[in-house]
């Protein structure tokens, strides 16, 4: 059972042949199965009288599995509960490195938080094998997707997901510590994309908040050609384009090791089903999974908001202005932003908190004499305290180099007026005449209260474009 995906399905992408539905990036069963992990104990159970908790805690290392055939993917995995009783669900979190893990955790914050209340933590490594001295692995896997487009190579889409996933089974495998019950997996960028992925298979998951990673299969990420070739130049090589299908892109690798564009556009079409929260939005909603998303809205991997907030208003996204990899922010960002606090304690303490979350309000535009009056209109009794609006003119392609450096400018903010009576929120925008397009999203606050402490939290309207002429 090393095997954590069919054999057959290391030659699909050569052939191409193979329907969607034959394709399975996971076998659920083996990555369920607690006998296949090979776990190693690294410190035993073992109680820390730390100054705020007392905790029981573990690190193990497990085999996720083999990427190739003889080549295990082994990773540590920390495990905290508290010292007097059973946790029940956990926060699992990818963002660590081999080394932190030694160490044991001393839980602050919202953690704290949590294992106060009886959930406890598991933590992982969600990294580029480089990162901890394994700089040959990750550079074998690449070279080794770029040549077959197999997804199984390619530790985005494969080791990563199926480390979050095997980390559950680890710790469910602990009988003693822990028992079922919710799971909130947290993270940015990769620590991001891999649990929007791997709760899409494993309904063991209950929540997701991710940032600065992707949601959903814009045309860019389908490699749809007309989509692409506004980032190539007369040579047919990218200019400065970083987003790809899920990340990082590789289109170019894969075409320099003899793929075409169809093949692409194959692999994309195959895979995508399996990726994109977006494309999974009714069975998630089904298994009632709560989803909180912070894209950016000038990030190099989530680099298509205005087409996913025409397509997908419904998902539930805060857009930090100017916010991204690398990026500080607008000086009116909200600095006081707490949602991923609000978000865990809500998910696992739900009567313990003062009231659920916003969700995405509705946004209506129209043009007037060379103004454009908004209306963001929330659900009755939302209890949204708060509206700002953005805006920025002639905005560049999606993924371009102009996209990602030109910011929201300092005076394109204004406040909303709340209208009472009808229940919404209005603002007035001065439109440029010598402007093409305008982009825009407005922001709201409202506070959560869990226990003695009071949390602002924030949701976005859905990122709009508006040709102007």
């Amino acid at each position: 059972m090393k095997q954590l995906i069919p054999l057959c399905l290391f030659g699909f992408f050569q052939v191409m042949s193979t329907t969607a539905e034959d394709l399975e990036v996971f076998d659920m069963d083996a990555i369920r199965d607690p006998a296949t992990l090979e776990t190693k104990v690294l410190q035993d159970w073992q109680t820390f009288k730390g100054p705020n908790i007392a905790t029981r805690q573990k690190l193990i290392t497990i085999n996720v599995g083999e990427i190739w055939p003889g080549q295990d993917y082994r990773l540590p995995v920390r495990m905290v509960v508290p010292a007097n009783r059973k946790a029940h669900g956990f926060h699992l979190t990818g963002g660590n490195s081999p080394r932190n893990l030694e160490r044991q955790t001393r839980p602050r914050g919202t953690n704290l938080k949590l294992l106060r209340g009886g959930v406890g933590l598991v933590m992982t490594v969600v990294q580029e094998p480089g990162s901890y001295g394994e700089i040959e692995l990750g550079g074998a896997a690449e070279a080794r997707f770029a040549k077959s487009l197999n997804p199984r190579y390619k530790i985005q889409y494969w080791a990563w997901p199926a480390t979050l996933m095997r980390a559950i089974t680890a710790a469910y495998a602990e009988t003693k510590h822990f028992g079922k019950g919710n799971i909130a997996v947290t993270g940015s960028s990769k620590n991001g994309a891999s649990p929007s992925m791997a709760i899409i298979h494993d309904e063991r998951m209950t929540a997701v908040h991710a940032t600065v990673s992707p949601i959903w299969d814009s045309p860019l990420r389908l490699c749809d050609q007309k989509a692409w070739d506004q980032h190539l130049d007369v040579g047919g090589k990218q200019r400065g384009f970083s987003g790809g299908h899920f990340g990082p892109n590789f289109n170019q690798r894969a075409l320099n090791a003899g793929h075409t564009w169809k093949d692409l556009q194959g692999f994309a079409r195959h895979i995508s089903d399996q990726v994109f929260i977006s494309r999974n939005l009714k069975a998630l909603r089904a298994r009632d999974v709560e989803m909180l998303f912070h894209p950016g809205t000038h990030d190099m991997v989530a680099y298509d908001m205005a087409w996913g907030g025409a397509h997908h208003p419904s998902i539930p996204v805060y857009l930090g202005a100017n916010s991204g990899h690398g990026k500080k922010g607008h000086p009116k960002i909200e600095r006081d932003q707490q949602n991923k606090s609000a978000f865990l304690l809500h998910h696992f303490f739900p009567d313990e908190v003062s009231e659920p979350l916003l969700t995405p309000p509705d946004m209506e535009t129209e043009i007037t004499e060379n103004v454009l009056k908004v209306t963001v209109r929330f659900a009755p009794k939302s209890g949204e305290k708060s509206g700002r609006i953005w805006w920025m003119n002639d905005r560049g392609p999606d993924g371009s180099p102009q996209y990602l450096k030109e910011l929201i400018p300092d005076q394109n903010t204004k406040e909303m007026i709340h209208d009472a009576d009808r229940g919404v929120w209005t603002v007035k925008i001065q439109l440029d005449p010598q402007a093409s397009s305008i982009d825009l999203f407005s922001n709201h606050r409202k506070l959560i209260t869990y226990q003695e402490n009071t949390y602002p939290t924030f949701i976005s309207s859905p990122y709009t474009r508006l040709e102007l002429r």
